[in-house]
């Protein structure tokens, strides 16, 4: 299949041939015929599928096909969670749009950032608007612009756009909107509560779900590497080093870790920066700068680096912390193996999170060995139930080493015998 069979305006055709792109990827294929027809649609595909063309080519075909009826309201409106993913598809869209011959306007707004200048750019009104809520909600608060005639409604990174932490600004911003609009959600996650409540702001969408294909499908090599928690920094100095890893993006439960762990990393000589909420826009860009020109080794960041940045030929994933989620860590080891390239997802396990290693493991199939790294053998083993009587047997958290013998008296392993069993069970590596 081509573009050229999806119904694309012969401008937008031109300007995917100027940018090499001829075939679709499968979420493009299935969600463009969808969008250009007028549905409202739900779209969960991997990421580095292809979903900000996915939305972005019909958005533009039908804005470019029916002209403004008043120039100074917004007609298509993208929300995002994070200034990154704003700036990265304003960028893709602007892309498109500047080649096409009616003149499309698109704003990039976002927070951290003063609103006087992204105030004046609105003077004299805008087409599209990427937005992150917040500051959104300021500019409307502001006058600066209005959604009454808003047609199209684009939520990106939508299962983050849709939990606790943006439900209010949400539910205010989908108070502005005309009711007679085209929704389009996409993500590459969507928990079942999550896409329950997808489905009920929607009016009969299409519901779109890509499995990756072989050609499309990452070629990410994930590992787990168990190690005790103190000794985390000292492991990723080392695999650094040792394996000569070029650029590395280390994800941290905290802002505090992010700051804590790239001081200690800096200190052995590794250029690291870190990479969270609490940094202004003006460091963010310059940390995402360097690091996408291979300035900068390794960027320590919380889960805010996890939605939808695209850094292209990023060799190196590291869960320092795993993600609360399982969703999460979808996310995160995403932003390796893109665009064709190879990947390598290392998450580090110890004693107190290998249950939560193994919850991961089984909400999404897989099976990855813990292994050790000769140097870094872990002395703590997994906590043991101590007769908790309130807990169900099978929440009883078993070392992977050890049988069934958990809470059962005379029958449990002692000291000794964890440690034995432990030595014999994971024998030391020189990987990853």
């Amino acid at each position: 299949m081509l573009f050229s069979s999806l119904g694309l305006s012969p401008a937008l055709l031109r300007a995917l041939e100027r940018q090499g792109l001829h075939t679709p990827t499968s979420v493009q294929s299935q969600a463009i015929p969808a969008i250009l027809a007028g549905n409202d649609t739900i779209a969960r595909a991997q990421t580095g599928s292809g979903k900000t063309l996915a939305f972005g080519l019909p958005l533009l075909h039908k804005l470019a096909s029916e002209p403004a009826q008043n120039p100074r309201q917004v007609r298509a409106l993208v929300l995002v969670p994070t200034r990154e993913l704003a700036i990265q598809v304003g960028a893709a869209l602007r892309d498109l749009a500047n080649q096409l011959p009616q003149s499309i306007k698109i704003s990039v707004v976002f927070g951290g950032v003063s609103i006087n200048p992204q105030m004046l750019a609105m003077r004299g009104g805008t087409d599209v608007v990427v937005a992150t809520p917040g500051r959104l909600l300021d500019l409307v608060h502001h006058n600066a612009l209005s959604l009454a005639a808003t047609q199209m409604l684009v939520l990106d990174e939508a299962d983050r756009l849709l939990d606790l932490g943006f439900e209010a600004e949400l539910h205010r911003l989908l108070g502005l909107l005309p009711a007679q609009r085209q929704s389009l959600f996409f993500s590459a996650t969507f928990a079942p509560a999550v896409a329950a409540l997808a489905h009920s702001m929607l009016r009969e969408p299409v519901q779109i779900e890509v499995g990756a294909t072989d050609q499309e499908k990452p070629d990410i090599t994930q590992q787990a590497v168990w190690v005790d928690a103190p000794r985390r920094t000292q492991l990723l100095r080392h695999l650094i080093t040792a394996h000569n890893w070029k650029r590395v993006l280390v994800f941290v439960a905290t802002k505090h870790a992010a700051e804590i762990v790239a001081d200690k990393l800096r200190k052995a000589r590794i250029y690291a920066e870190p990479f969270h909420g609490e940094l202004s826009q003006g460091k963010r860009s310059q940390v995402l700068s360097d690091f996408k020109a291979s300035r900068l080794k390794v960027v320590i960041a919380t889960d805010m680096a996890s939605r939808g940045l695209d850094i292209a030929q990023l060799p190196v994933v590291v869960n320092y912390d795993l993600p609360r989620s399982s969703d999460d860590y979808t996310h995160r080891i995403g932003r390796t193996g893109r665009a064709g390239e190879a990947g390598l997802a290392v998450s580090f396990v110890s004693s107190d999170t290998e249950a939560h290693f193994r919850l991961i493991e089984k909400r999404h199939g897989l099976a990855v060995p813990l292994e050790v790294v000769t140097g870094f053998e872990p002395v703590e083993l997994a906590p043991e139930s101590e007769g908790d009587s309130d807990a169900p047997a099978a929440m009883a958290p078993q070392h992977p080493a050890l049988g069934n013998t958990g809470g059962i008296k005379g029958k449990r392993p002692s000291k000794k015998d964890k440690l034995r069993a432990e030595a014999a069970r994971l024998q030391p590596s020189t990987r990853p």
